[in-house]
């Protein structure tokens, strides 16, 4: 278990019609769709993903299953990813216990590998799973950390709304950027230029200047 000390600082990227500290109640179908460590109809929580660092945060939600290009030699996300989406900071408001997910000394205390953490797509229905037999077996667990696959060694979080309440997390308001606005994909290029990833704004869009 690894402890999230009260006035830690977060970062997530995150739908815009969700308030920055709002947990995201939509349950993931037990076989399509979703994400890795979403609530479910067999184990229903409201979930929120974040990570201490925002390049990860955004990494990790706008960086999936980007490949390289091969005439510029780099990961051109579409801008579709950030339509309706923003990036926002957000604290703690008291310590979170947290599974421990990040080397193989702690997958191999649950009973796993790396599957775990880089399967994706159809996986996730089984990792879901998973998370659902961490949290029947950890009782005390808020959520879940573990090695960002887009930006190691980085870690991502998952926070689960029923155990640690969902005023576990604050925001504020006004340090939410919508990644949609010209200021927003500036940013986001600036922050991801060094994992050779940039938005492409659609044709005739304005983008404010870095």
């Amino acid at each position: 278990m690894e402890t999230l000390p009260a006035g830690t600082e977060l970062w997530r990227c995150h739908a815009t019609k969700y308030a920055g500290a709002e947990f995201n109640p939509v349950r993931a179908d037990l076989h399509f769709g979703g994400s890795r460590f979403d609530g479910t109809s067999l184990d229903p929580y409201p979930y929120l993903y974040a990570a201490p660092d925002r390049v990860t945060a955004l990494a990790e939600v706008l960086l999936r299953s980007i490949p390289f290009d091969g005439r510029t030699g780099t990961r051109l996300i579409p801008y579709a990813r950030v339509a309706g989406r923003s990036l926002s900071a957000l604290r703690t408001t008291r310590d979170l216990c947290l599974v421990r997910l990040v080397s193989e000394e702690d997958l191999a205390r649950v009973c796993q590998d790396s599957w775990l953490l880089e399967t994706e797509g159809p996986g996730y229905a089984q990792t879901r799973r998973w998370a659902g037999e961490l949290r029947a077996r950890v009782a005390e667990a808020d959520g879940l950390l573990w090695q960002s696959r887009r930006h190691r060694p980085r870690t991502a979080l998952v926070l689960f709304g029923d155990r640690c309440g969902r005023e576990a997390v604050t925001d504020d308001p006004g340090s939410s950027l919508a990644l949609d606005s010209p200021e927003g994909t500036a940013e986001a290029n600036r922050l991801l230029a060094p994992l050779r990833a940039a938005l492409v704004p659609p044709l005739g869009a304005e983008v404010a200047a870095p």
